[in-house]
């Protein structure tokens, strides 16, 4: 029996609705704000909430000295369509690119997330 239904991931970062912002406008999904903690959500009930950190530190990707703590794979049907669409909202291509099936990005406050090939 499972405990939970869905699970929901929770982001650290330094300006929750900045973040909740970004990643509604990445998915589609509805923003709700409330201070320093912020969600987006899906009609079909997935969500994922961001929590605002004081003295905030980035991770650093591919290094581990600050751990990337979390990230997100974004299944595109285009890599290139969809680069053009997340660097619009403020994401930035990693310098590092591993593959070639996907493509690394930081979101605004430092999250590596990938958008991956359906």
């Amino acid at each position: 029996m499972a405990i939970a239904k869905t699970p929901t991931l929770v982001i650290d970062c330094p300006d929750a609705p900045a973040l909740a912002r970004f990643y509604g406008e990445l998915l589609g999904w509805r923003v709700d704000n409330d201070n320093d903690w912020s969600e987006v959500g899906s009609d079909d009930g997935q969500r994922i909430c961001f929590q605002q950190v004081d003295d905030y530190r980035a991770p650093q990707w591919p290094g581990q000295q600050v751990p990337q703590q979390t990230h997100l794979d974004v299944v595109v049907e285009s890599l290139d369509d969809a680069e053009m669409q997340v660097l619009a909202l403020g994401a930035t291509l990693a310098g590092h690119q591993p593959g070639t099936t996907f493509r690394v990005f930081l979101d605004p406050a430092g999250h590596p997330f990938c958008l991956c090939l359906s």
